[in-house]
């Protein structure tokens, strides 16, 4: 799949670097704030039905990393029933609830993360973050993700999410890095809308979101 990038993103300056990165937490403070007091009802509910469909806990926490490597604790909405004690692990997409299903199509479980933006963790858009045993495996070229703040969406998520191979969503991570500016951070949050309202690309074939990244195959990956 060719995932679209957008054609008028230019490079910032680096003398408006600073000052631009500066503004950008300015609007995901703002945003992110804005955004857990109006969908405060419908995460309030989600909450619930979490809570009356799966018992507690309410909300998934997980080891991700952030900039330059560091690792932070991602909180979600729970979707998957638990591995059973003492049993064969089953795979995520059999733990996956029909609530879930629903959560997950309507980008409800990550609403939390909004937390995770005010705390500073994430930006509303970059890449997304993902398990600490994947950074060992990057190639130099996509490692260069972890250089900004990992986002509640970016530029993947909007170009096909899950639907992408590992290879095209850090091919657009890395040009996302390159050529981040706050113009193109305001086009993915209005293309983010249109992709949630669309739905689509939760998940790989076969898989709850996606397989596990073992290491780059594409051609010059460097692997």
């Amino acid at each position: 799949m060719n995932a679209a990038r957008p054609a008028s993103a230019v490079p910032l300056p680096a003398r408006h670097r600073a000052a631009a990165r500066r503004a950008k937490r300015v609007l995901d403070v703002v945003g992110a704030a804005a955004l857990l007091v109006a969908t405060s009802p419908l995460l309030g509910l989600a909450a619930l039905l979490v809570r009356a469909t799966m018992g507690s806990p309410v909300l998934f926490r997980q080891a991700r990393i952030g900039t330059g490597g560091r690792p932070f604790t991602l909180l979600k909405l729970r979707t998957m029933l638990p591995v059973a004690a003492g049993g064969a692990a089953a795979a995520d997409q059999a733990r996956l609830t029909p609530l879930g299903r629903r959560l997950r199509a309507a980008s409800l479980d990550e609403l939390p993360q909004l937390w995770n933006v005010l705390r500073g963790d994430m930006a509303l858009v970059g890449p997304r973050p993902l398990l600490p045993q994947y950074l060992a495996r990057y190639t130099p070229a996509q490692a260069r993700r972890h250089t900004v703040p990992p986002g509640l969406t970016g530029l993947a998520q909007v170009s096909g999410r899950n639907a992408l191979s590992w290879e095209e969503k850090f091919a657009l991570d890395v040009w996302y890095v390159d050529h981040w500016s706050l113009g193109l951070d305001l086009r993915l949050l209005w293309r983010t809308l249109a992709a949630v309202v669309r739905g689509g690309g939760i998940g790989a074939a076969g898989h709850a979101t996606m397989p596990e990244f073992t290491g780059s195959t594409a051609p010059g990956g460097g692997r």
